[in-house]
Order: C-alpha cells, then sequence, then structure tokens
C-alpha cells in the first residue's frame, strides 16, 4: 500500500518523518528479559510479555507519527525553542498546543480544570481511495507520560488537512524533555467495508482442529509464534 507525507514549504528539512513501527521498538522492551521468576508460581521461571508476538506485533505495526521538536516541561509549563520557518500558510507554527478543560467535559480519566494536550502533527497523510486511518496511543508505551485519544480519519478524503493528536498529561511528576522524534501517535490504515458477523457453535472438524491446537500448546512453547504468526517486513 502506498502512503504518501506532506509537510508544508521549508519543512522537510527540519522535521522528524512519520516512520514505520517496526524499526522503532523502545528500548525498555529490548532491555526487558525474556523470562522472569514468579513468586506466584514458587519462583518457576515464566515468559514475559517480550516474548508474546501479539504485544510486540502491536508495536511494530502502522505507524508511528512523531513529536515536531523538543518540548521542556517543567512545573506544569510546556516550552520549546524550535525556529520553524513562515510557510504562508495559516497553520500554526507551535509543535503542542492546548484544547480547552470544557472540551473534555464528561471524558473518564480527564482531570477536571486541564487542559487537554494537543500534538501538532506537520504531515499530511494521503491513503487509497476507500482506506481510512486509525490514529492511537502508541501500542503498549505505558512509558510515556501521556495518553494519546483515539480517533478515525478519512484519510483518502482528508488528505490536504493535517491530524493532530489530543491527549491527556498523565503524569503530573514529569520534568524535564520531550525529545523531537518521541512517537505521540500511531496510525493503522482500516479498509472502510462493511462487517458481516456470522456466530455457530463448532462442528466435529472445527472442534478437533482446536482440541490439536491446544495440544500443540501444551507440548511446545512458541506455538503461535512458531506455526500461525504471520511474517512482518
Amino acid at each position: 500500500m502506498k502512503i504518501r507525507f506532506a509537510c508544508l514549504p521549508g519543512y522537510e528539512a527540519i522535521l522528524p518523518k512519520p516512520s514505520l513501527a517496526s524499526g522503532a521498538l523502545p528500548d525498555w522492551l529490548k532491555a526487558m528479559p525474556a523470562t522472569a521468576a514468579s513468586r506466584v508460581l514458587l519462583e518457576a521461571e515464566v515468559r514475559t510479555v517480550k516474548q508474546c508476538p501479539p504485544f510486540v506485533d502491536a508495536m511494530q505495526s502502522g505507524i508511528l507519527f512523531p513529536l515536531a521538536a523538543d518540548v521542556r516541561v517543567e512545573n506544569g509549563e510546556f516550552s520549546w525553542n524550535w525556529d520553524a520557518p513562515s510557510s504562508g500558510s495559516r497553520m500554526t507554527r507551535s509543535p503542542i498546543g492546548v484544547h480547552a478543560p470544557e472540551q473534555a467535559t464528561g471524558l473518564p480519566g480527564a482531570p477536571s480544570g486541564q487542559f487537554v494536550v494537543k500534538f501538532n502533527n506537520f504531515w499530511t497523510v494521503e491513503l487509497p481511495e476507500g482506506w481510512s486511518m486509525l490514529f492511537t496511543h502508541p501500542a503498549n508505551r505505558t512509558d510515556l507520560p501521556f495518553h494519546t485519544f483515539s480517533g478515525v480519519v478519512d484519510c483518502d478524503r482528508w488528505k490536504s488537512g493535517h491530524v493532530h493528536f489530543p491527549a491527556v498529561w498523565t503524569d503530573p511528576c514529569f520534568a524535564g524533555t520531550l525529545p523531537a522524534g518521541t512517537p505521540v501517535a500511531q496510525g493503522w490504515p482500516i479498509k472502510r467495508d462493511n462487517l458481516d458477523l456470522e456466530f455457530a457453535g463448532m462442528d466435529a472438524d472445527a472442534f478437533r482442529d482446536h482440541e490439536a491446537l491446544l495440544d500443540s500448546l501444551d507440548e511446545r512453547s512458541g506455538a503461535y509464534r512458531r506455526g500461525f504468526r504471520a511474517r512482518r517486513r
């Protein structure tokens, strides 16, 4: 699938580019042990989520959208020093903005009276006809001091407009710099097809396959990874 990105004139040399998530796994996942002793299971060695293919594949699927510039956070204040060019567009040159607190009225998890952070994205996204993109918080990135809201945008039609990423700031004690390139959203293309749901009990063949699969899980670890996991590029 061809996905096209475009930025305002003069920005291409200074902007971090969206990237395939497959090449951007965080350092903490790489450093995580593959197994750990479980106190619950009498010190038996158990596999960590590092060995869970669905957990890892969620993190390395789709596209990561980066923070445009270094943002300093201190005492609840955000600041930046970014010499973004004037392109003649009415698009803001700030890497981060806000939504008024009232716009999150009634939203569970949104602190009362707190501004909603908005990460400004300077890349347009163009998808093929019939495709939309699901934008959401980077998968399994609980280490980030914010939580990005989810949204679906019809990027085959909204190809000339920008998609920005509102988020709740979840770590009031955070102080430091969010570096340019920090993933602030993850996107997955989704086809706009009607869904047809079908339900049935297992027939004899399906039940036999189910039992055989359970046997393979008991006999050898990594059955899903070896026999069912699709290769990702």
